[in-house]
């Protein structure tokens, strides 16, 4: 009869002694050293017999536990400077509470990049390289490549980078103004009216960036049904009213 074997993938072998440790529901602060340096053997010799290669900090974290193990079956205990027996765990579970604390940074972070790139709906960084890396086929371009266009695009670089006489500066500024600030701005400016134009927004703070922000939270709160528009005579300007809830049936 046939079986098979699936092995699951780790990191580093930090996080394969997280996965034993958790499973069996160890004390971490007091690991059974020869039951781990068991399934850790273990799961080597199965990567071995299945001929995965196996990585060299797996082989000399096995080569630790076994020295580790060895130390703690020795009769005579060693002692430190003030006469105290030294744990040979200690070094290993030193290590192993660092590697899970900076593990559990980087999954919160990574956890906190997904929610900021799924709220912003527009100059979505994960969507637009998405479509970038559809678009731009770098190996199709490779290999039409030769050394005569290489040298072409090179000397018409060089050519650019002569005829500039400024360096060109960039300056980045960060305003000082939210969607989200802005919706609670308008919101609450028509809480106190039925109704206000958005002329009266504008005249709050004359300033274009402030405007462009009210507009979009307008256009953001008319999206969640939160606000109406109503269109003002001769089309230059609009009124801004606050949607009623609609009761229940």
């Amino acid at each position: 009869m046939s079986f098979e074997i699936k092995l699951p993938l780790f990191e580093g072998p930090f996080d394969l002694m997280l996965f034993f440790i958790e499973r069996d529901e160890l004390d971490i602060y007091d690991i059974p050293i020869s039951k781990i340096t068991h399934d850790f053997l273990d799961y080597v010799h199965q990567m071995e017999q299945m001929e995965m290669e196996v990585a060299s900090d797996f082989i000399l974290f096995a080569a630790t536990l076994m020295k580790i193990k060895s130390r703690m079956l020795l009769p005579r205990p060693e002692l430190n400077e003030a006469g105290e027996e030294v744990d040979p765990r200690e070094e290993l579970i030193r290590n192993l509470l660092e590697y899970k604390k900076y593990k559990s940074v980087i999954e919160e972070l990574s956890t906190m990049e997904g929610e900021e790139l799924s709220k912003q709906k527009r100059g979505n960084i994960e969507a637009e390289l998405k479509a970038l890396s559809k678009v731009d086929d770098v190996d199709a371009e490779m290999q039409d490549m030769d050394l005569y266009k290489l040298l072409k695009v090179f000397q018409r670089t060089m050519a650019k980078m002569a005829s500039r006489v400024d360096e060109t500066k960039h300056t980045v500024i960060q305003y000082p103004y939210t969607i989200a600030q802005q919706k609670d701005f308008v919101l609450e400016k028509i809480s106190f009216k039925k109704k206000v134009p958005f002329a009266e927004f504008i005249s709050y703070k004359p300033d274009k960036i402030f405007v462009i922000y009210t507009f979009l939270a307008i256009l953001e709160l008319l999206q969640l049904s939160l606000v109406t528009i109503v269109i003002g005579e001769g089309f230059n300007n609009f009124w801004v009213e606050k949607t009623e809830p609609v009761a229940a049936a």
